[in-house]
């Protein structure tokens, strides 16, 4: 067995992929997306935690119970990565592990090298936990992005659920929030007023981001069936969530879990925000969910 680090999870058959990387490492791993195979070959999560852990561990889990293939946990630091295959190994499970660091461009490079040598590509991609199998991507944001829409100007509004915003569009809204805050000045920009900002704005990006590819690929007539969503795990017991969680992580990957597995002949989920296995309206009209009563101020 191989090993790889507990920052991202991959799954893996020995084979060829149907799709290719998407989502953060897009760009980075692009070259993987040539291969058309007839089958599924592997899965990739790759938790924004660690895999080692939380959420992403239990998504690990879950997939190596559920997936055929080979599944890759990968991890900034080896030793923690190592430690939790460890862990699943003692549940006779069997992950493999990869080391990845997402913040650098060589690191990013030795794994695309590493699936395109040893499997010919991916078919699945956890992206905390962005998911991608035979065609299935699951981007793990959060309801917090919900909140901070509807806290956001009627201008910001109207530009993140815009039909037709663009990844560069989108790009320049992030780094100018970035901007704003780092400078102290995102309230008097317009940013919304809220705990944990940051978070929740950058799960706003990811939910918006979500949604472009997925007007993309509906554009697209290749008939490859991707699907593309994005979802919220609720609120988790983990080392961000705390004691007080409704969920633990275990139940906080079932829908990610349960998108990334959709049947090869399922319809319909495209560039939708999915919580409790259900679609949720992302519009600053929505109505919350009354779970989050029980979270105190925002």
């Amino acid at each position: 067995m191989r090993t790889s680090s507990p920052k991202t999870l991959l799954g893996t058959k020995r084979g060829r992929p149907s799709v290719g990387a998407v989502g953060i490492l897009l760009a980075d791993l692009a070259p993987l997306r040539q291969h058309q195979p007839t089958q599924p070959s592997h899965v990739i999560p790759q938790p924004s935690g660690a895999g080692h852990s939380g959420i992403g561990l239990a998504i690990v889990h879950s997939l190596c119970q559920q997936f055929s293939g080979d599944v890759l946990l990968t991890a900034l630091d080896a030793a923690q990565g190592h430690a939790a295959v460890q862990q699943l190994q003692a549940e006779d499970l069997s992950p493999c592990f990869h080391l990845l660091d997402i913040c650098k461009q060589q690191s990013i490079r030795a794994l695309r090298d590493f699936l395109l040598k040893e499997y010919g590509g991916l078919d699945v991609l956890v992206n905390n936990a962005g998911i991608n199998f035979n065609g299935r991507v699951v981007n793990v944001s959060s309801t917090l992005s919900l909140i901070a829409l509807k806290r956001c100007s009627p201008e910001l509004q109207q530009k993140f659920t815009s039909e037709n915003i663009t990844e560069e569009e989108l790009v320049e809204l992030m780094n100018k929030f970035m901007e704003h805050t780092k400078n102290g000045v995102h309230l008097k920009e317009s940013w919304p007023p809220m705990k944990f900002v940051p978070y929740a704005v950058s799960k706003v990006g990811l939910t918006v981001l979500s949604r472009i590819q997925a007007r993309k690929l509906s554009e697209r007539k290749t008939g490859d069936k991707i699907l593309l969503n994005s979802c919220c795990p609720r609120w988790v017991r983990t080392d961000m969530g705390g004691a007080e969680a409704l969920k633990s992580p275990e139940g906080g990957a079932e829908t990610p879990v349960y998108l990334a597995l959709l049947p090869s002949n399922a319809e319909g989920l495209q560039g939708e925000f999915v919580s409790e296995k259900k679609v949720v309206k992302w519009e600053p009209d929505s109505e919350l969910p009354a779970w989050l009563q029980l979270y105190g101020t925002l």
